[in-house]
């Protein structure tokens, strides 16, 4: 199962059951940065961060992880 999974904020997620990641965007109440995951069986995930660049950085390393197990 290596490479096939992701940690994230204490979370393992398991690559092939991501369905859609959004962009990042302003969380609400001021409460930093976020990018939403949702997985199949409609499971959501919402990570926040301190900084958008932190947040972009994250996101960025999810979808190169995403793109090494499609390929």
């Amino acid at each position: 199962m290596a490479g096939k999974t992701y940690e994230l904020q204490g979370y393992t997620i398991v690559l092939d059951k991501i369905v859609f990641i959004t962009r990042v965007f302003e969380a609400e109440d001021g409460e930093g940065y976020q990018f939403n995951l949702r997985f199949s069986g409609d499971l959501r995930l919402a990570p926040k961060f301190p900084t958008r660049p932190e947040a972009d950085l994250q996101r960025s390393l999810l979808c190169k992880a995403l793109n090494g197990v499609q390929s």
